[in-house]
């Protein structure tokens, strides 16, 4: 293994990331009351879905690359779907919360989806690695995650630093966010 080797796989985990510390800001401001054991699960999520994805497309690359391709282009309409439904879901919320509560919590069949919606473009990188032999792949996978989980965790606490001091309106700012998100994702497909 030689530094460029580790340069690009943490350029790709900065890239990779970007969603998901967007979606890491806004879970920080929509969960008011998160502790340090729910803001490490949060980014272990997203840093666990982002080594996945690469690793599922190498796989693939190697494997069964005609069905790949097939779902290769679906990918942006299920992000925006994904993303979309939770943001969605934020804007209820903070209607209910207006009317119960202040603040909510994420739950974990909310952030299994977040985990997948932002890093399901990760797959394609599996074409990127797909010269790799499965150690370098899974080493990269590694990298990958360990910058997801370190940019993830400092849009957490971010997101909760904003949040206390934004109050309800943290709900609809992250909503905001999250279909933001799914739309880029979506538009930039076409680019």
């Amino acid at each position: 293994m030689n530094s460029v080797f580790f340069v690009n796989s943490i350029a790709l985990g900065i890239g990779l990331a970007m969603d998901a510390f967007s979606v890491s800001l806004a879970n920080g401001l929509h969960e008011c009351k998160m502790t340090k054991k729910k803001l490490v699960l949060i980014a272990f999520t997203f840093a666990f879905f982002q080594a996945l994805m690469p690793m599922i497309g190498w796989v693939c690359v190697h494997t069964i690359i005609n069905y790949f391709k097939a779902l290769e282009k679906l990918i942006p309409y299920i992000a925006l779907a994904l993303l979309s439904y939770i943001g969605i879901s934020m804007f209820l919320e903070k209607e209910e919360e207006d009317e119960h509560e202040a603040c909510t919590i994420l739950s974990f069949k909310k952030l299994i989806i977040q985990g997948i919606a932002t890093s399901i473009d990760a797959l394609s990188v599996g074409f990127t690695i797909a010269e790799y032999n499965w150690f370098y792949a899974i080493t990269a996978s590694s990298i990958i995650a360990i910058v997801t989980f370190i940019i993830c965790t400092f849009g957490l606490i971010i997101g909760k630093k904003a949040g206390s001091k934004l109050g309800r309106k943290a709900n609809i700012f992250g909503g905001i966010i999250l279909i933001t998100i799914g739309l880029e994702i979506f538009i930039s497909s076409f680019f």
